[in-house]
């Protein structure tokens, strides 16, 4: 069975960059999409989705954004001479609603969608892929988004979100426990974490399985602290050698919990487990732990002051992203949906970023399809993000050995902590590329 689990990632691995070659190649493995096309002048339709109002993870601030967008843009002028009409649409957390939202993207002849989030890659990418209509920028929450050749992911999603909190936390504890979803998605995040942890010479992380819509992780909460403390093993650690602790400064119990919206929801649950005040040291990725929820949460006196982040981008406050403040500014002032700080947003602004830079790469008056758009993102010339992300390209050649995760064009991380209630850069450190790590990790099915 486990012959066949990696045959089928290698097949599918093959495929993502073959079936590229030829899109750049124009040698029509997909057919072409209708995708509301036109010449200068025209109304450009694109989507954007996110799951709303459901009982997980919820992106509002990406559609939110979208649309300011599509705002800004259009009062400039549009986009290279093209009006941006922009749809948005609620995902629900579900592979039906992702399924929806993506007919409702080919019924209505959208060129891209653009900046969204959904776990259920499966159930979008296929309708997507046969109408030949790209996937821009998603969050990075399902394997499809690092192996559809109509997939530009512009950061590195989950994987190199874990990879790098694994450096993080590799620097300074000996022991670590990861309370993860029990999901689909969330089995692959022990491996990845595990990948930065041996690189550090930390023994692999106890792996804690929680329900992501729970309401109640005390349970889990105990088994962390068990799992953290120096003195216990991690619940199923095994691997590298952990470090001595008291050496190196590695003498710290570590706690990591990546369960989106619900993470606040199980930190609560284990400060109250901490009867003995042991305060272990506690980490979470962007999108898990925001400015907006260090701000709802205490501020400086929230239980998050002094936790690791790792990010994909550079921290809010850079003026790197002083363009989307005005934007936001401009065109989305009356909606509490777009945050600045959310990641959500920022990775929806980038993707929005990729899309205009390659409409611009059309003539005056070339015809703009989805299939035209694909291949002029196929093409040697890097797509800029004003510094956001390094330069972008997902040429054949840029394709990365990440095993199942082939579309990793770009393993950045930044590492960030909570001081005095604000997500600032964690001093000393600098931005990593993960992309060896995981070059290293095993196969994750």
């Amino acid at each position: 069975m486990t012959i066949r689990r990696r045959a089928t990632t290698l097949t599918r691995t093959l495929l993502a960059t073959a079936t590229g070659t030829c899109l750049m190649a124009g040698c029509g493995v997909l057919p072409a999409g209708s995708g509301g096309s036109g010449g200068s002048g025209s109304t450009l339709t694109v989507m954007t989705f996110a799951p709303e109002d459901s009982r997980a993870t919820n992106m509002p601030g990406m559609p939110g954004m979208a649309k300011a967008y599509g705002r800004w843009a259009n009062a400039k002028g549009g986009v290279n001479g093209h009006k941006i009409r922009v749809l948005t649409c609620n995902e629900h957390n579900t592979a039906g609603g992702a399924a929806d939202c993506a007919r409702k993207a080919i019924a209505e002849k959208a060129v891209a969608v653009v900046g969204s989030y959904s776990q259920h890659g499966r159930a979008f990418m296929a309708p997507l892929e046969a109408e030949g209509i790209p996937f821009i920028g998603g969050y990075g929450v399902s394997p499809e988004e690092f192996q559809s050749p109509l997939s530009y992911p512009v950061n590195g999603g989950q994987p190199v979100l874990l990879a790098g909190a694994g450096h993080q936390l590799g620097r300074a504890c000996s022991k670590v426990a990861l309370v993860r979803p029990d999901t689909l998605a969330g089995d692959s995040l022990p491996l990845q974490l595990n990948a930065g942890l041996r690189a550090n010479q930390v023994a692999d992380t106890g792996d804690i399985r929680a329900a992501e819509d729970s309401a109640d992780y005390t349970p889990q909460a105990r088994e962390a602290l068990a799992g953290s403390s120096p003195a216990a093993p991690a619940a199923g650690s095994k691997g590298a050698a952990p470090a001595k602790d008291g050496k190196d400064g590695k003498d710290k119990g570590c706690v990591a919990a990546v369960l989106g919206s619900r993470t606040e929801t199980f930190f609560d649950a284990f400060r109250r487990a901490d009867a003995q005040n042991r305060k272990p040291q506690i980490s979470s990725v962007l999108g898990s732990v925001s400015q907006a929820m260090v701000d709802r949460t205490g501020g400086k006196d929230s239980p998050f002051e002094g936790a690791y982040v790792t990010s994909w981008y550079p921290v809010a406050s850079d003026p790197l992203w002083e363009p989307m403040r005005r934007a936001i500014t401009e065109q989305a002032f009356g909606d509490d949906t777009v945050d600045p700080d959310d990641s959500g947003a920022q990775t929806t602004w980038i993707a929005y970023t990729v899309f205009s830079e390659a409409v611009k790469r059309f003539g005056a008056d070339e015809r703009i399809t989805s299939r035209k758009l694909a291949q002029k993102l196929n093409q040697a010339e890097p797509v800029k993000t004003g510094g956001l992300t390094p330069d972008l390209s997902w040429r054949y050649q840029d394709m990365r050995a990440v095993a199942g995760f082939p579309r990793i064009v770009n393993g950045r991380v930044t590492f960030q902590i909570v001081q005095q209630g604000r997500l600032v850069a964690q001093p000393g450190e600098q931005s990593l590329d993960m992309t060896e790590t995981l070059e290293s990790a095993p196969r994750t099915s």
